[in-house]
């Protein structure tokens, strides 16, 4: 249907409405993360420095958000294969930076893996073989939203492995990596750091939240009181598998507006990407027949409008 002049007004507006329903997604997560103590905030001067902080938070990530969308369309159009490891400990903010890096991006190109707990049969597989599936073709991006080093962090420190199995990972990991990049494929790692203090406010904060509960699992809180043993599995981690072709990163995250920004901006300074010009887009006229009537739908099978 073609749009009248008279129309045109209502035609942008609601084109507005729709573009702003996009980006409150994201307002949504926000509120998410906000602690309950800053709804009770009635300091003026606070709110509007909060207020600032907010809207400068926003600001610079949809601009990253927006250089996120040219990266993914450089990858499938030049046939990047791309591999992106989350590291780090429980409530250390990985979920959060996965969700908004993935959020304006297309799944076909664009996916996350979040493998669970190995099965009988993968527990006698070759270490690697269930991660290997899972691995990127060309035009493709993967998120690991933990990985292979489980086994240099969750299953040594709990004693899902013997050291000798751990030993064997840290041989095995430098030669699986650069077998991966001499495949062609880009590999990033990063390590999310926060502080005994601030994994203890956040567990805190999951605890008491009912929409936040099922984020913390039996393992989560044992994790807690083995801090000291995780550092040092830690510590050796980044020690023995920080290699040239694919080195770690370390992201400061007790801020995690900043700990998402600085990521991000940091992933995409890892590529020589450019922006892929794409043809001009014209909607076409949708076709109208005479003869067509619209089949009136039941009033039993439509959602009640309860909101």
């Amino acid at each position: 249907m073609s749009v009248l002049p008279d129309d045109h007004s209502e035609l942008l507006y609601r084109i507005h409405r729709d573009l702003v329903d996009g980006y409150d997604e994201e307002l949504e997560m926000e509120i998410e993360d906000r602690h309950p103590d800053e709804a009770l905030v009635t300091d003026p001067e606070q709110l509007e420095a909060e207020r600032s902080q907010r809207l400068h938070y926003f600001k610079n990530l949809f601009h990253l958000q927006g250089e996120l969308v040219k990266l993914q369309d450089w990858v499938a159009a030049t046939r990047q294969k791309v591999v992106i490891v989350f590291e780090g400990r429980d409530a250390a903010g990985k979920g959060g930076v996965i969700k908004r890096i993935t959020q304006r991006l297309n799944p076909r190109v664009c996916r996350t893996v979040a493998l669970p707990a190995p099965n009988d049969r993968e527990r006698t597989q070759w270490y690697f073989q269930r991660y290997v599936p899972h691995l990127p073709a060309g035009g493709e991006m993967v998120l690991f939203d933990r990985s292979w080093y489980n086994r240099a962090g969750v299953e040594r420190v709990m004693g899902f492995c013997s050291e000798d199995e751990v030993e064997e990972f840290f041989r095995s990991v430098p030669e699986f990596e650069r077998m991966l990049v001499r495949s062609g494929i880009k590999l990033i790692k990063y390590w999310f750091s926060i502080t005994d203090e601030e994994q203890h406010l956040r567990f805190l904060a999951r605890i008491h939240d009912p929409l936040k509960q099922w984020k913390l699992s039996p393992m989560d809180l044992e994790s807690r009181r083995r801090w000291e043993e995780y550092t040092k599995a830690k510590e050796s981690m980044l020690e023995r598998t920080h290699i040239p072709e694919a080195p770690w990163w370390v992201v400061q995250a007790v801020d995690k507006k900043r700990a998402r920004l600085n990521c991000i901006a940091h992933l995409l300074s890892q590529f020589d990407y450019h922006e892929i010009e794409r043809p001009q887009i014209h909607l076409p006229e949708r076709e109208r027949h005479d003869d067509y009537i619209r089949q009136p739908v039941s009033d039993s099978i439509v959602v009640p409008e309860r909101y």
